[in-house]
């Protein structure tokens, strides 16, 4: 029997273009610091700290969709900016991947009944002072999210294909103590998808798409 290809931009073809993707070696250092060699802010940051975030890859048929959320704007830190549900790994979590879905039930409602966590992706290096881990699940529909108001204003789905397409991949960039900042920014509708999270999702892209 002929194998059928997976519809690209399906979960199926997520899934597969996950299991093919090029070893990480131990030498690969992902982060902010690609898009800004030699950067002071780089060398002023002090032990980073541990966080995972989750890709939530929600199945819709052959056309899947990622899950995004927009930070409260009453948070102290990156507030109002889009990001995936995710944060600091605490001493009790047992991995990044319990750290990660730990933070999207407390952040989103999201449980891990809906989620079935396919693996990772290597550790993403922000200017901030975290090494992320960004876990990748693919999320069963339906489900019905609560959004915790203390951290999350609005959670919204992005079609894959767009945030893929290296069309819609822009560069921008922004005054930091007088020296140049660079990162990727991805409007979408009324949403500005920029900074680590671009980042991560140009990481992705260019590992499983490119």
């Amino acid at each position: 029997m002929d194998q059928v290809t997976p519809v690209r931009f399906s979960t199926a073809d997520f899934r597969a273009r996950f299991a093919a993707q090029p070893a990480a070696h131990a030498g690969d250092d992902f982060g902010d610091h690609r898009f800004n060699p030699g950067h002071p802010r780089l060398s002023q940051a002090k032990t980073l700290r541990d966080a995972a975030v989750l890709i939530p890859v929600v199945d819709h048929d052959g056309d899947a969709t990622v899950l995004l959320t927009k930070r409260a704007e009453k948070l102290r830190s990156h507030s109002g900016q889009v990001a995936f549900p995710g944060g600091t790994i605490d001493a009790a979590d047992a991995s990044p991947e319990a750290a990660a879905l730990r933070e999207t039930f407390e952040e989103i409602g999201l449980g891990q009944d809906r989620i079935e966590v396919i693996g990772r992706m290597p550790d993403y290096v922000a200017g901030s002072g975290y090494r992320i881990a960004p876990v990748l699940g693919i999320v069963r529909p339906p489900f019905q999210l609560t959004l915790n108001a203390d951290e999350v204003d609005a959670a919204f789905e992005v079609p894959l294909r767009f945030l893929m397409d290296p069309a819609n991949h822009k560069r921008d960039s922004r005054m930091w103590n007088d020296l140049e900042w660079f990162f990727y920014d991805m409007p979408y509708g009324d949403r500005r998808i920029w900074g680590v999270t671009a980042g991560i999702i140009r990481t992705l892209y260019e590992r499983l798409y490119a």
